[in-house]
């Protein structure tokens, strides 16, 4: 068995420093590995990544995290990850890791995900240029998966980690105006194809806690959402 302690949408910056020391500090003894799904910062500033960057050397096991939307916003990414990297967080785009605990080897499929939408409202591969370019974007996401579990394939447990939803089960409370711009279920594909054992997600901060893709569970794991489940 592999304890994961997973959240997303921590929007780390100087007024939420206590909060997050207090929430890494308890998991010790708790968790095998730390899984963080994107929204790590309020802004992408490379300073409120030190905040969390401060919580997470509190931690003594492995900790993987992909970026999401709030982490770009500055257009800092490089600055925000050699932070990040400094405290032992390794983040993944559109990349995989293994690590072994106790006996089992994970492999995490990591990437951001992107917006497109769930049949009925869905981003086409049509029109203007710009739009043409949202739908290659979540392409390159969903074939990063694919190729990422292909790679982990040998590993006794596959986790996808995410900042995007999937599935569009896992954003019921969200209005259904915006579902369009929280996922996108042409990310489901791969994994439907290739198998894992785990997804995680976040963003959607009024959305469900659980979702499936077939038999693979997927979590949105907000703090907004787990906070109250």
């Amino acid at each position: 068995m592999i304890r994961i302690a997973a959240a997303a949408d921590v929007h780390a910056s100087e007024a939420s420093a206590e909060r997050l020391e207090s929430a890494f500090a308890d998991l010790a003894g708790k968790a095998d590995i730390v899984l963080l799904a994107g929204d790590l910062t309020t802004r992408g500033e490379p300073e409120q990544a030190e905040v969390l960057a401060a919580a997470c050397r509190r931690v003594d096991v492995p900790i993987f995290a992909v970026l999401g939307n709030h982490d770009w916003h500055a257009e800092r990414v490089d600055e925000l990850t050699e932070v990040l990297g400094g405290a032992g967080v390794r983040v993944l785009d559109r990349e995989f890791a293994t690590c072994c605990i106790g006996e089992l080897e994970l492999g995490i499929v990591g990437t951001k995900g992107f917006v497109g939408g769930f049949p009925g409202s869905a981003l086409p591969d049509f029109g203007e240029p710009l739009l043409r370019r949202v739908y290659a974007e979540t392409t390159a996401e969903a074939d990063a998966i694919a190729s990422g579990l292909q790679a982990v394939v040998h590993c006794d447990v596959r986790v996808v980690l995410l900042h995007y939803a999937p599935v569009i089960d896992t954003l019921e409370g969200e209005p259904a105006g915006i579902r369009t711009f929280l996922g996108c279920d042409r990310l489901a594909t791969p994994i439907a194809q290739h198998g894992a054992d785990l997804v995680l997600h976040g963003h959607a901060h009024a959305g469900s806690f659980e979702g499936r893709i077939g038999e693979i569970p997927v979590y949105n794991v907000a703090v907004h959402v787990t906070g109250r489940n």
